[in-house]
């Protein structure tokens, strides 16, 4: 915080009158289940974006972010979402959130910081959307309640920039809990416990190098392929809403009435709120053998069922199953491209994160960035 202050006043010529911090986030079990209304165990990382900020007196955003070493100017009065250069649009997105709810908001200045990897599935975009909107909260004296916060940065993904994601990264990142998985239930947009991480294994990420951009991914599809095999199914089953609602079993009673693509889609959601589920208690009994096959289970499903998969993040989950302290691996967040995480013991940890990183570069020609993790605290 005392950095981000410090860039700020050489940027601004002053000093700042707030600052605040917002984590990435990691999605443990529960893809693609936030916008299904169901259950998904995630957690805060150590990663965040930090913001220092204070009122400039006019109608005017100006911002600077020290990793690009960019600035960027709009006016509050006509905000639009091509801004150049585009990392701009979230701050504008925040505004446009907040005015549409009937918050005044006037002209500011901002410094931005981020270690959260950019594109990578740790919810870059999530940490900086709610950085600002806890800057600004505190700037303007906005009254905003923690699940409204979350709500606000889920609006600027799917009313300003257009991705119908749900609410599981903002969730994460405000409600993030030190050295524990949150359980949130997407249904009553709340979260269930926090469940401690067992002593023993780290989690480590691996980064495939391979940007995804959920604006230009199949994301929608997908969502719409689920939305279409619930609607199917709710049509049938009075007690059916999302499929949050749905069993394996009654899901495959009711293949018939589904396309082959809905029945996969809707397959791996079903199936990963079941995951979540028998998570939660595997790791209340430290049983965390069966805690990470759950992971490579996740892994396969989105490969072979939600298709949200690439070669190269199946090259990284097969590796894992080759080395030794592997609990568990699967893709995280939204998927095409991204990370993959690594459930290891600790004792391994070193050799692992070596070895991961020659065999892929091996195989791909990259090189991968790998982080070890710790699960955090929320924004601030």
């Amino acid at each position: 915080m005392s950095n981000i202050s410090e860039i700020f006043e050489q940027k601004f010529n002053r000093p700042c009158e707030t600052t605040a911090s917002a984590p990435g986030r990691l999605e443990i079990l529960g893809n693609h289940t936030d916008y299904n209304e169901g259950i998904v165990l995630s957690c805060a990382v150590d990663q965040k974006t930090t913001v220092a900020a204070a009122k400039n007196n006019s109608r005017y955003v100006r911002l600077y972010d020290l990793r690009a070493d960019s600035s960027a100017e709009f006016d509050i009065d006509h905000l639009v979402n091509t801004l150049k250069p585009k990392w701009a649009n979230y701050p504008a997105g925040v505004i446009s959130e907040l005015t549409a709810r009937g918050f005044g908001i006037e002209g500011f200045d901002a410094a931005i910081s981020s270690n959260v990897p950019l594109s990578a599935g740790m919810s870059s975009s999530a940490a900086f959307e709610i950085s600002i909107l806890f800057a600004l909260k505190k700037l303007f004296s906005l009254d905003i309640a923690p699940a409204d916060a979350a709500r606000i940065g889920q609006g600027v993904e799917n009313n300003f920039l257009g991705v119908k994601t749900g609410l599981l990264d903002q969730f994460s990142s405000i409600f993030g809990a030190e050295n524990a998985f949150i359980l949130s239930d997407f249904r009553t947009v709340e979260v269930l416990k926090t469940v401690a991480m067992p002593e023993g294994a780290s989690i480590l990420v691996v980064n495939s190098m391979q940007k995804h951009n959920l604006v230009d991914s199949e994301y929608n599809v997908r969502r719409a392929a689920c939305e279409s095999a619930a609607a199917k199914l709710a049509a049938r089953h009075s007690n059916v809403r999302t499929l949050r609602d749905v069993s394996s079993g009654l899901l495959e009673e009711e293949k018939s009435v589904l396309s082959n693509i809905e029945y996969l889609r809707a397959k791996h959601v079903v199936q990963e709120c079941e995951r979540v589920s028998s998570a939660v208690k595997l790791l209340e009994d430290g049983d965390l053998t069966a805690f990470g096959q759950l992971w490579w289970d996740s892994h396969e499903s989105s490969r072979v069922n939600f298709e949200n998969s690439t070669p190269q993040l199946d090259k990284l989950i097969e590796f894992s199953h080759q080395l030794p302290g592997a609990l568990g691996a699967r893709l995280s967040g939204g998927g095409f491209g991204g990370i993959t995480v690594h459930l290891v013991r600790n004792s391994f940890l070193s050799e692992y994160q070596q070895t991961i990183r020659e065999l892929y570069k091996s195989c791909c020609d990259i090189e991968p960035e790998t982080i070890i993790c710790h699960p955090g605290a929320g924004a601030c």
